[in-house]
């Protein structure tokens, strides 16, 4: 799976990762360009490539064909991303508890399709939706999910679907509505920056403990 890898400052040593997956006919490019607005310095960031070519749009991907009702390509790219995460730790070095894997509307589906089978730091949706009831493993991972209000591709609804379905299941979810359409806004870019913090600051402390109890 191709991949754009943003390494931390030479000398700095990573206090995690983040993962982005980009959305419907856009490419690893697209999310990539919030790397430096994140300010995420001593992260590692990766922002994956979708398996296949989009019909439409040149230069675009994605990760299954939303205009047919078996979302042709699912099972391919679930399983790519699937292969890929199986070998993060051993390729950068970074545990997965402290990693998050966040995407944006396709990429945010696949985000919650995958993530819940990995004991990463942290899921982030950003104008996501859920492919269906998810199968979730313990440890959960917070999630973070953020859409906007006038979102006229993925529907408001689709965000609140997730949000209650999510939290039944036993999941923290930490939810955020914005005045916008099918975009990312600045207010999402801080909270997502925020999210990272924090919850690479909870993998801190929890390993802190761990080390004093043992």
């Amino acid at each position: 799976m191709d991949a754009i890898e943003i390494r931390p400052q030479t000398g700095i040593e990573p206090r995690g990762a983040l993962i982005l997956l980009h959305g419907w006919g856009a490419n690893a490019r697209d999310l990539a360009s919030l790397l430096p607005i994140l300010d995420l310095p001593d992260y590692l960031c990766f922002c994956l490539e979708a398996p296949l070519l989009h019909p439409l749009v040149p230069g675009g991907k994605m990760w299954y064909d939303l205009e047919t009702p078996a979302y042709t390509g699912l099972e391919q790219s679930r399983a790519e991303l699937a292969a890929w995460l199986d070998e993060f730790e051993g390729h950068s070095g970074i545990p997965l508890r402290q990693t998050i894997l966040g995407g944006f509307s396709q990429g945010g589906a696949m985000t919650l399709d995958v993530g819940f089978h990995y004991p990463l730091a942290g899921l982030v949706a950003m104008s996501g939706y859920l492919h269906g009831e998810p199968q979730l493993q313990t440890p959960i991972p917070p999630v973070l999910v953020m859409h906007g209000r006038f979102d006229r591709v993925v529907p408001l609804t689709a965000a609140q679907r997730t949000r209650d379905t999510l939290t039944a299941a036993g999941a923290t979810v930490e939810y955020h509505e914005f005045d916008m359409a099918h975009e990312i806004c600045p207010q999402e870019v801080v909270r997502l920056r925020q999210f990272s913090l924090d919850v690479s600051l909870d993998v801190l402390e929890d390993s802190s403990e761990n080390e004093s109890q043992g």
